[in-house]
């Protein structure tokens, strides 16, 4: 069985909500980062990096949730949330996930962590990344909502991927999500994004994880 090491509206949802779309069994091991779990030993010898989600499969131990994903699409090919090896599709769908992981949460991490960048005690400089950031963020926003506005139009598909829900949406939704405290405008104010952000929380798996996590509505 696997074991999903997580916190709540964490990056641990993207794996948690993949998992119930597969229907596999799986046991929810809470990091408590209010105590400072994520930084203990007995964590750190899972996750060196003191960072959520780290997944357990049998002797296999992977963290970074982007790899978590891709290993549980590969681990259930029957499950069709991720197209098959060595298409044009399986190329677009690397495509973004590596851009939500490596651009947008890379962009949103220094939104909410901006202290790392910064030394202690420079509250102007943090305002002033912190807006940096939130703009950068709110362009690539730009950008998933015209490329779904396109879709929509040409082809009338309503994934990121055209017409079959795949793993970049779980993990789109999710950053989407990290997003609707954002002083301009989060993603579920653009047209396009919010409709889309609409059909995916209505996925029966997504409300699962959603209500397992105990997070209060609006979920976005």
């Amino acid at each position: 069985m696997y074991q999903l090491h997580f916190s709540p509206s964490t990056a641990a949802m993207a794996p948690h909500i993949l998992l119930q779309e597969l229907g596999v069994p799986f046991e929810k091991i809470l990091v408590d980062t209010s105590t400072g779990a994520h930084r203990s030993e007995a964590y750190r010898k899972l996750n060196p990096n003191g960072l959520i989600p780290t997944l357990v499969d049998g002797d296999l131990v992977l963290y970074e949730t982007a790899a978590i994903c891709l290993h549980l699409c590969d681990r259930h090919p029957e499950a069709g949330l991720a197209p098959a090896p060595g298409t044009a599709e399986r190329a677009h769908f690397y495509k973004w996930l590596v851009w939500l992981t490596n651009t947008v949460q890379s962009t949103l991490i220094v939104y909410f962590y901006t202290d790392r960048w910064m030394d202690a005690g420079n509250s102007a400089g943090v305002a002033e990344l912190k807006s940096h950031a939130e703009a950068k963020v709110g362009l690539m926003l730009d950008q998933l909502d015209t490329e779904l506005a396109r879709l929509e139009k040409i082809h009338e598909q309503p994934w990121l991927l055209g017409a079959k829900y795949s793993a970049v949406d779980i993990y789109t939704l999710m950053l989407c999500r990290w997003t609707r405290n954002f002083a301009s405008k989060p993603a579920r104010d653009r047209a396009h994004l919010g409709a889309y952000l609409k059909r995916a929380l209505a996925r029966p798996a997504v409300v699962k994880a959603f209500e397992a996590e105990g997070l209060a509505q609006p979920w976005v």
